[in-house]
């Protein structure tokens, strides 16, 4: 095996994200997964390109996406001798896809690749249920029409054409991941106030940074938007305060609302990686490079928070390389909810987690706020659960490209109680 390489980072484009059931209603992942993807394309010169590999991936998608991210690139303007790879860890999924490509370029297995990802939730899949499946399948197996006809309609009840939903909650608690938040700030203490005011700080920073043109060339237009619909640039903490309560409805005592939780979202986003080679024969800039990136998971049935692995893989991999909480220049956090940053920052900040949890002899670390999320995050772009990684990567990337120098931390938690993390610098 060669002796890894450099994973460089060209840069990344997304498609406006939007709150579900608006202008992409009607698109499929493989619509907004083929228009992310060709746009990157496009913004790099490379029809007819052959790469080593495209990851690509989806969250909610129907069974006839299987084959994702391959059925994208051939329609994408690439070489169709470029393979391409279908990955999913829900709202990780396209970090992972980029780790996967990193990974594959740091070893020599392939000189460039893409990774990103996609989701909608106006097109979720919806599935007859058990009972009907079973029922069709008998029919089918029967050998003439009268049979089929027979095995169809025996102890038939209407009650069976209910059709299944994906599922909104996670299957070993029955909870959805905001009740399991709620349970998160209320653990920690982060007061009401302190998420409406980290939701209106991520608003305004995405507004300015869309001023001054930051966005331009990250976001390609589509179906008429040059911006995220969910982005809301006149609200204040008073608007966010008036908000009503939605998961924890009835004690009184909930704080996560629609203003300080990420909409549900349709988007996609995708992200080149290359060798320093690759780069240099293609005339292509370096923005940043692709350093390392750590998973881990807790135990959330057994009382872990569901969105605290981020708390656990971040130190796992500073440690790796001898780093401080404090030795970077952005922190791009993921803010699946206000109340899961804050949870993760307070965890971080804690003596007793860093002893007890962590195996050190005080706290992790605090961070400079000032640095954090510097031009927006999920709160105010949204979040297409399987598009967010690949946002953010490309995001980070340019930010360390204007600053000439520097180093990113990039944390994103996810259902199931998992958390993938990264470092990129410049």
């Amino acid at each position: 095996m060669s002796t890894a390489r450099r994973v460089a980072i060209l840069g990344g484009v997304r498609i406006p994200f939007v709150k579900n059931n608006t202008a992409y209603f009607d698109v499929g992942n493989l619509g907004l997964s083929t228009v992310a993807l060709g746009a990157l394309v496009e913004k790099f010169g490379l029809q007819g390109e052959t790469l080593g590999e495209v990851a690509m991936g989806a969250v909610l998608k129907h069974s006839s996406d299987f084959n994702l991210a391959r059925e994208a690139t051939l329609s994408s303007g690439l070489s169709p001798q470029t393979p391409g790879i279908t990955i999913q860890r829900a709202c990780g999924t396209s970090l992972d896809t980029v780790i996967t490509i990193a990974n594959k370029i740091a070893l020599g297995q392939i000189d460039a690749g893409i990774g990103g990802g996609s989701d909608t939730t106006s097109d979720v899949p919806i599935a007859v249920n058990k009972k009907l499946r079973r029922r069709i399948l008998n029919a089918n197996m029967a050998k003439s029409f009268g049979a089929r006809l027979g095995a169809f309609l025996k102890g038939f009840s209407f009650s069976e054409l209910k059709p299944e939903f994906p599922g909104v909650g996670e299957p070993r608690t029955g909870k959805a991941m905001g009740d399991h938040c709620e349970m998160m700030v209320k653990q920690w203490q982060i007061p009401r106030e302190a998420q409406d005011q980290l939701a209106y700080e991520s608003h305004k920073k995405a507004a300015a940074a869309y001023e001054r043109g930051f966005y331009d060339d990250l976001v390609v237009p589509f179906r008429g938007l040059k911006r995220d619909n969910i982005l809301r640039p006149d609200t204040t903490v008073e608007k966010l305060a008036t908000l009503k309560p939605a998961f924890d409805k009835t004690s009184g005592l909930g704080t996560l609302t629609a203003g300080n939780s990420t909409p549900l979202t349709d988007g996609a986003s995708a992200v080149l990686l290359a060798s320093e080679d690759w780069a240099k024969a293609h005339d292509k800039e370096v923005l940043a490079y692709f350093v390392d990136a750590q998973v881990a998971a807790v135990d959330f049935v057994g009382g872990e928070g569901l969105l605290m692995a981020p708390a656990w893989a971040v130190p796992q991999m500073l440690k790796r390389h001898g780093l401080s909480l404090q030795d970077f220049d952005f922190y791009e956090i993921h803010e699946a909810f206000a109340g899961q940053v804050l949870c993760t920052l307070k965890a971080w900040e804690s003596e007793e987690f860093g002893r007890t949890q962590l195996g050190l002899d005080g706290a992790f670390g605090t961070i400079d706020r000032s640095k954090l999320n510097v031009v927006g995050s999920s709160l105010a772009l949204g979040h297409p659960f399987a598009a967010t990684g690949a946002r953010i990567v490309a995001t980070a990337a340019k930010l360390l490209k204007e600053k000439g120098k520097g180093r990113a931390l990039i944390s994103v938690c996810t259902a199931g109680g998992m958390g993938v993390t990264a470092i990129i610098e410049r």
